[in-house]
């Protein structure tokens, strides 16, 4: 018969070192682990992801202190009626993040309650935008000073991708990765432990709930966004989307889908260009969608060689907005991913230790370009 673990706590001499003593445990402890009984009727989340859980959150109430003794695997495993291996791994990832010691022979020990300043995070993003400094700089404020990161970038190069997470295995305790490709990167981010993962800004379709991915519906946003910008889009006579793809300029497939869709929908004219290189590529009385800064800049700049006015004689809306495109040619409109609310949320993920799949809101922001 499987026991609550509070059982096991009142039957066996625990104990903890203090000074090199050993000292009776609180009886506290057993009273605490009465909620750990609750471990299986969650079927939701991994057992050993209950378990790191359930000794994090006993540490931060207050509950286990520094010092306090923790039963072995074995009895764990037995009272529980866990495989061994699933109690090894919670213990191990504890251990990673220097919150519990182990003592041979001795057992094990909570060695620190800092549980934040643990945290040491590795991030990946394809490269630094102004966007995604915007998106860095909350990440880092939400989670605190104490707290290690460092970020490196891809720059969509599969290779450099791959290398990276493979070289940076077991050096972290928690991974944040941007897996901007337009193929399947799963195989490469399964070599991360799910618990320690989350996906940020791109869906993973193969993945379950019991990973951590917060990201941009991409097809849906821009569409959406396009509907709100409709009435503003009905005067041009037809809409381009802009790919810039002789840059670093990464454009999810599923911009392009919602974009078609639009068009579809409303039975506009439409036209994909792989790059705006020449002046003769703008056409008055038509409405364009531009990524890049430089591009819009050259577009500005070329519109204002002919004389056309923006938002009257020729339409520009960009996605993601920045900064700069609040003030330049007077306002540039924007369908945009509200990155600042995602540097939050991916870091009230990680510390609420959150899994699932999330999200995040984009919204038209019109301005004088269209």
């Amino acid at each position: 018969m499987v026991l609550p673990l509070q059982d096991l706590f009142i039957n066996n001499y625990s104990t903890l070192i203090a000074n090199d003593a050993i000292v009776p445990m609180d009886l506290t402890v057993k009273k605490l682990m009465q909620d750990f009984s609750q471990l299986e009727q969650q079927t939701s989340k991994p057992k050993y992801q209950q378990l790191i859980d359930f000794v994090i959150d006993s540490i931060e109430n207050g509950r286990l202190a520094r010092g306090q003794q923790l039963p072995s695997i074995n009895e764990v495993a037995h009272t529980l009626g866990m495989a061994r291996m699933t109690v090894t791994k919670a213990y191990d990832d504890l251990r990673e993040r220097g919150l519990v010691t182990s003592h041979h022979g001795k057992g094990f020990y909570i060695s620190s309650t800092d549980t934040r300043s643990q945290l040491n995070i590795f991030v990946l993003f394809d490269s630094l935008t102004p966007y995604k400094e915007t998106l860095y700089d909350a990440f880092v404020a939400t989670l605190g000073e104490e707290i290690s990161v460092n970020i490196f970038f891809h720059h969509h190069n599969l290779k450099v991708f791959e290398n990276l997470i493979l070289n940076n295995l077991g050096h972290y305790n928690y991974y944040v990765v941007m897996p901007h490709f337009n193929q399947d990167v799963s195989d490469v981010l399964k070599q991360i432990p799910k618990e320690k993962l989350l996906i940020l800004d791109i869906d993973v379709p193969d993945f379950g709930e019991d990973y951590a991915i917060l990201y941009q519906d991409f097809r849906q946003n821009i569409y959406n966004g396009l509907v709100e910008a409709y009435p503003l889009l009905q005067k041009y006579q037809t809409l381009s989307l802009v790919l810039s793809s002789k840059s670093f300029q990464y454009t999810p497939v599923g911009i392009i889908q919602g974009f078609k869709d639009f068009c579809e929908k409303y039975q506009i004219p439409n036209e994909v260009i792989a790059d705006l290189e020449e002046e003769e590529h703008l056409q008055k009385d038509h409405a364009y969608i531009v990524f890049r800064e430089n591009d819009l800049v050259r577009f500005i700049n070329w519109s204002n060689k002919k004389g056309w006015k923006l938002g009257r004689d020729i339409g520009l809306l960009s996605y993601d907005d920045t900064p700069i495109k609040e003030i330049l040619a007077e306002g540039i409109s924007v369908i945009s991913n509200d990155f600042e609310l995602m540097g939050r949320k991916a870091a009230t993920m990680i510390l609420d230790r959150n899994k699932g799949r999330f999200v995040n809101q984009c919204s038209f922001i019109k301005r004088n370009s269209l």
